[in-house]
């Protein structure tokens, strides 16, 4: 297995340390985190462990051969690292390894890593702002916000790091802004933005507009009807052309479509809830593909947040010093990646990191997975 398709995207990273103390280069340590992490290692005792165990794979491959750091040297390498440096080559990674559909859907959505507080100077949880593939489940690129609130500012530093061109870029009603729609459309996507009452008069008209058109009697052809959990659920679907509104909202470059997302749901005990979310696009949808895309959004919450602290222990990972907490869920998402990638055995994502720790053979297989992917490119 040659290494040399890694190395393009991630041998180029900045060494924090002096010259003169570097007793491990830092592609051998960038390389054993990402491995681990494949594996299941959720911290640098972990990480540390499973280095032990598949010493000699890792020196058959011309690595450690002075052997292996202690898990105090591993965290402060990693911690040390320069995020938006880390970040560039994850997205020139992970843009190598997504293929193309032609209309693409990635959705944007934000997740608090809760176990990345910090007890001594009581710093806030951080948020990460991904981006996710939803057609191929690829975590295309992922950034550091304070807070929530941020995210208005960093889902345009997030896409500006990201080929988007002929793409159509899904967000919730925080990512409703201005701004975030002319990014998208400067870089040759389209926005599928939810809409509510934090742009108010933007709301109000986008349910005038809408109000008559899903009054009407409904064709089976909007509705879907799921059974399961112990809920019933249907939604309805419907679109119109936003010609209406361009003189009244000529500051919402490219608009050109409004939609809403009914849903109703009735539990096993009767309770019932009916909601209406509405959205505005600049693509021309029709109700088919509007209504895949509204759907295909929330596969960034059970397709990347779920797995991420269900099957690897996100919120669990109580890491925080320096920069380890935002330079560790990126490995996490890389290791998500590589995992999907491989598709020889048909299991879980957590079974797929179980078999990784205990088999080297399958561990090499999730690697080498994600290196061929590198080398289509």
């Amino acid at each position: 297995m040659s290494l040399d398709a890694f190395s393009e995207y991630f041998g180029e990273l900045t060494d924090p340390r002096q010259t003169a103390k570097i007793s491990y280069p830092l592609f051998d340590v960038l390389f054993l985190t990402v491995c681990a992490v494949i594996a299941g290692a959720e911290g640098w005792e972990d990480i540390e462990d499973f280095g032990e165990a598949h010493l000699d794979w890792f020196q058959d491959k011309g690595l450690f051969p002075n052997g292996l750091p202690v898990h105090d040297t591993i965290a402060r390498i990693v911690s040390a690292l320069e995020p938006t440096e880390f970040q560039q080559c994850f997205v020139h990674w992970a843009q190598s390894v997504n293929e193309r559909t032609g209309s693409e859907l990635i959705a944007i959505d934000g997740k608090t890593l809760r176990g990345s507080y910090d007890r001594e100077d009581r710093r806030s949880a951080i948020h990460m702002v991904s981006a996710f593939s939803v057609d191929n489940k690829v975590v295309m690129g992922q950034l550091k916000t304070e807070d929530k609130s941020n995210e208005i500012t960093a889902i345009p530093a997030l896409l500006s790091l990201l080929d988007i061109n002929g793409c159509l870029v899904s967000i919730d009603a925080m990512g409703c802004q201005t701004k975030i729609a002319e990014t998208i459309i400067s870089q040759g996507g389209d926005y599928l933005l939810a809409v509510k009452d934090n742009q108010e008069l933007l709301h109000r008209a986008v349910q005038r507009e809408l109000r008559p058109v899903h009054s009407k009697e409904t064709s089976q052809d909007n509705v879907t009807i799921e059974h399961g959990h112990g809920r019933t659920e249907a939604r309805e679907y419907h679109v119109l052309p936003a010609d209406a509104l361009l003189g009244e909202f000529p500051e919402w470059t490219g608009l050109k479509t409004l939609g809403v997302a009914i849903g109703y749901r009735q539990d096993k005990s009767g309770k019932s809830s009916l909601e209406y979310r509405y959205y505005i696009s600049s693509a021309e949808l029709d109700t088919a593909r509007f209504a895949a895309a509204v759907r295909g959004h929330w596969c960034i919450e059970n397709s990347l947040h779920w797995v991420l602290d269900v099957s690897m222990k996100e919120d669990n990972c109580l890491i925080y010093r320096e920069n380890a907490a935002e330079i560790l869920a990126g490995f996490r998402h890389m290791a998500l990646n590589m995992l999907r990638s491989e598709t020889s055995k048909k299991a879980s994502i957590r079974r797929k990191q179980k078999m990784a720790s205990m088999n080297s053979a399958y561990l090499e297989k999730v690697v080498i997975a994600g290196l061929a992917l590198l080398g289509k490119k």
